[in-house]
């Protein structure tokens, strides 16, 4: 279940300034260092997060006026995009990310209540109210905020997001339940700064007896979105390794 739509929203704007960080933190030059995901430069990060914003506003636009409207033309239009993208200029991608994120935010603003609640289809074919886009952005601008490597980490990413995000990750991957079986606890306090508990705990449905891996939160956030973790202990040593996220 996404958050609020209220919160999602927020969540998104938090989530563009930490991403336009990110980027404000990298030199031109370094546009075309490699990342962390296999075969993307930093460029081909800024790219995809750009041509989001604009599927995303096409989800948007089919919710405002119930014409159906694609993220994508197709995945193969998609990855042909991102790959033309990450040839551009960094003061064209860095342009790029500002006017898609901006247009995106108008989309969003423009939709009434019928409008959210009508049915869109994501690019894996999944069909969901317009209330889920405010949260499909929030994970992208966050996650790939520290993908950037421009000094943003996960730890710098909210708290209310890493919870969600946890419980996202983790009913995706019990869903396709192509992995271990594991249970993530968090070694953080648990209770958020207004006194309301919140979970501690995210079970992940797979094969083998579950095991518990230990650690903080914005850690097994990095863990379970499959990026570079530290500070996790498991009960049974090694800390499994996971399949891709998405």
């Amino acid at each position: 279940m996404s958050p609020t739509l209220l919160w999602s929203r927020d969540l998104v704007a938090a989530g563009t300034a930490l991403f336009q960080r990110a980027l404000d933190g990298l030199d031109d030059a370094s546009f075309a260092d490699p990342t962390a995901l296999a075969g993307w430069t930093r460029a081909h990060v800024v790219a995809h997060v750009a041509a989001n914003a604009e599927a995303l506003v096409n989800l948007a636009t089919w919710a405002r006026t119930d014409v159906e409207t694609p993220m994508y033309a197709s995945p193969e239009q998609r990855g042909a995009d991102i790959e033309k993208g990450a040839l551009l200029a960094p003061a064209r991608l860095r342009g790029w990310f500002s006017d898609s994120a901006a247009a995106l935010d108008t989309a969003l603003g423009a939709l009434d209540g019928a409008g959210w609640t009508r049915l869109v289809r994501t690019a894996q074919g999944r069909t969901v109210p317009a209330t889920e886009v405010p949260w499909m952005r929030t994970r992208e601008v966050m996650v790939h905020a520290v993908d950037l490597d421009g000094g943003v980490g996960f730890d710098d990413l909210p708290t209310e997001f890493l919870l969600e995000v946890l419980h996202d990750v983790a009913a995706k991957r019990s869903r396709s339940a192509d992995g271990p079986a594991v249970v993530l606890v968090s070694t953080d306090p648990t209770d958020s700064a207004d006194g309301t508990p919140r979970s501690t705990a995210w079970p992940v449905a797979g094969a083998g007896e579950a095991v518990h891996v230990r650690g903080p939160l914005a850690q097994l956030a990095a863990y379970a979105t499959g990026r570079e973790h530290t500070g996790l202990t498991s009960d049974r040593g090694a800390v499994p390794v996971l399949p891709p996220w998405l």
